[in-house]
């Protein structure tokens, strides 16, 4: 899988392009997204590392000027930073980060769950521009599914919101719902 995919966010002005590549068994989100907080710009990068199971084992974020961070996982639910561990992530798999849609697409890959079926996740929220990060608890939920995409219910068990995402056959978002429209998507040139 070799794909880039531009998203805008619908609560003001930015563009997110988010660069999947899939060989053999490891999978990698790049990402840069332009964003405006309370008048400021500002330019959030973060670079997810996946197994083939679509279980996140290396994260890296970053806000210029405000700090990054880079989190490591065993993929089943253990967290380190330089080596040490963080507790309050224990049994978190997935991780969400509040300006982007694409890991939306982690739990629907990783969980391939049948039409009607949901599950309940801990998940690592990563909460932007604040740069906090917690556990919290979601759901998701397959509405409908084909061969060219498919439609999930996310729901928020810690904050109540909830939101139908439409997604194409890769899993990565068409629409969310008062926060994220897809712009652009093309697969991406490999180099020979």
């Amino acid at each position: 899988m070799n794909r880039d995919v531009y998203w805008t966010p619908l609560d003001g002005p930015g563009l997110e392009h988010c660069k999947l590549m899939g060989a053999g068994d490891v999978i990698v989100a790049d990402s840069q997204s332009l964003r405006v907080f309370d008048g400021e710009a500002m330019r959030i990068t973060y670079t997810l590392r996946m197994d083939a199971g679509w279980r996140v084992t290396d994260l890296a974020l970053g806000i210029e000027g405000k700090g990054a961070w880079h989190l490591q996982s065993d993929g089943n639910g253990h967290w380190t930073a330089g080596g040490n561990a963080i507790a309050d992530l224990d049994g978190c798999i997935d991780v969400d980060i509040s300006v982007t849609p694409f890991t939306n697409t982690l739990p629907i890959r990783r969980l391939d769950l049948a039409v009607g079926a949901s599950q309940d996740l801990r998940v690592a929220y990563a909460k932007l521009p604040d740069m906090t990060m917690q556990a919290v608890a979601q759901r998701y939920t397959c509405l409908e599914k084909s061969e060219t995409g498919g439609r999930y219910r996310y729901e928020s068990l810690t904050s109540g919101a909830t939101a139908e995402l439409a997604v194409d056959a890769d899993g990565l978002v068409l629409d969310y719902p008062d926060a994220f429209k897809r712009a652009w998507s093309a697969e991406a040139a490999t180099a020979e």
